[in-house]
């Protein structure tokens, strides 16, 4: 049985004429920059994550990028964040000239451990001791908030703007002081993408920042028209961060069909904990499940432990399944950030993640007979069939 790791050709199935007839509209009206899609876009993300500012913008990673820039983070700054993640969000940070200082992961969710966090600020390495620490940026990884009580009690502490990197949770939900809060709206700024692979992905690349600040909102849409906010007047120097009409159309879309596909994702999830218990296998752990919140977990992607992963990846490849590996190297081990004088050893629960993680197929087309060719395979794998 072939079991790919996604399949967006039956998302597309299921709403091709909606898609279609939301991008035939942008195609007659000739509008593709800007303009009322986008706004609509904006104003329903904003209202979805429970913020009152939203930016549209070119990517995830633009979204980082061009926040830090709204903030003026730059040369002599620091941002702390996570060794464990995608490479957006520490080359946003060295783009604009700042440092990225990394805190290691707690090991069952991946995400920034705040312990870790208060041990650097508390005590930076020698060679960063005269940068300002400017911005904490946390990631949700895989679909899950950090702990954000405690990261945001570190930030008031130490004075840090926090910019949260929720490329992967969307609608993911966290409760703070006896609320529940949405992924993004918890910082004073989140920063989100719309890559195809994404819960909720567009045709192409695409981002979007929610903001607290209406002051911050009206500098990120400076920032991503070069710096402009009358045509051919630079107030500062900007980029191309534009949000084009099209992907915009097209996710206006898909943001109605989101929490449904949220429910299947945490189902295809609970069964796999059925089909893997006591398999050997290391599942993942949703930190927030007992909080009777609907989206504690949104899980953008499935990633499990297994001893030898490179083998266990390769024997289900052998059976048709497709996984991923993410993130084989942490971002202090990347050559391009061997001038931050990191060495193999200073983040173990990042570098033991890199070395034992591995991705499932969780995507919501995901049947059950599907589910249960993964499983088998597993556990032929690990010698643990039963």
């Amino acid at each position: 049985m072939r079991v790919p790791l996604l399949d967006l050709k039956a998302q597309y199935d299921s709403m091709r004429s909606d898609i279609r007839a939301a991008m035939d509209e942008v195609c007659e009206s000739q509008g593709f920059i800007g303009g009322p899609r986008v706004e609509a876009l904006e104003k329903k993300i904003a209202r979805y994550c429970g913020a009152p500012e939203a930016v549209g913008v070119s990517s995830g990673t633009d979204a980082l990028l061009a926040t830090l820039m709204a903030l003026n983070v730059g040369p002599g700054d620091a941002v702390l964040t996570t060794p464990y993640t995608f490479f957006a969000t520490a080359g946003s940070i060295a783009r604009t000239g700042a440092t990225p200082v990394f805190a290691d992961i707690e090991p069952d969710t991946y995400n920034i451990d705040p312990k870790q966090c208060r041990a650097i600020l508390e005590n930076p390495p020698k060679r960063f001791r005269k940068l300002r620490f400017k911005v904490l940026m946390p990631v949700h990884l895989f679909g899950q908030c950090a702990d954000m009580t405690s990261l945001m009690r570190l930030a008031r502490q130490y004075r840090l703007t926090v910019v949260e990197d929720a490329a992967q949770a969307i609608g993911a939900e966290y409760k703070m002081n006896g609320r529940k809060r949405r992924a993004g709206s918890m910082g004073a700024a989140g920063c989100f993408s719309f890559f195809p692979s994404k819960n909720l992905g567009g045709f192409g690349d695409g981002g979007m920042v929610v903001l607290q600040d209406a002051g911050l909102a009206e500098n990120l849409r400076r920032i991503r028209n070069h710096g402009a906010q009358q045509r051919y007047w630079h107030q500062v120097v900007g980029g191309n961060f534009r949000l084009d009409a099209l992907q915009a159309a097209v996710l206006e879309v898909k943001l109605k069909h989101l929490e449904t596909w949220h429910a299947a994702r945490r189902r295809n999830a609970a069964c796999y904990g059925r089909l893997l218990r006591d398999s050997g296998v290391g599942l993942p752990y949703a930190a927030y499940s007992g909080t009777r919140m609907k989206n504690h977990h949104i899980y953008n992607q499935f990633v499990i432990r297994v001893p030898d992963r490179d083998r266990v990846a390769q024997a289900l490849k052998d059976a048709g399944i497709d996984t991923a590996v993410y993130y084989p190297v942490p971002m202090h081990l990347q050559a391009c950030f061997k001038y931050l004088e990191y060495r193999p050893g200073d983040f173990p629960e990042s570098e033991k993640a890199a070395l034992e993680t591995l991705a499932l197929p969780i995507y919501p087309e995901l049947t059950e007979p599907m589910q249960a060719h993964v499983a088998a395979a597993i556990r032929a794998a690990l010698g643990s069939d039963a």
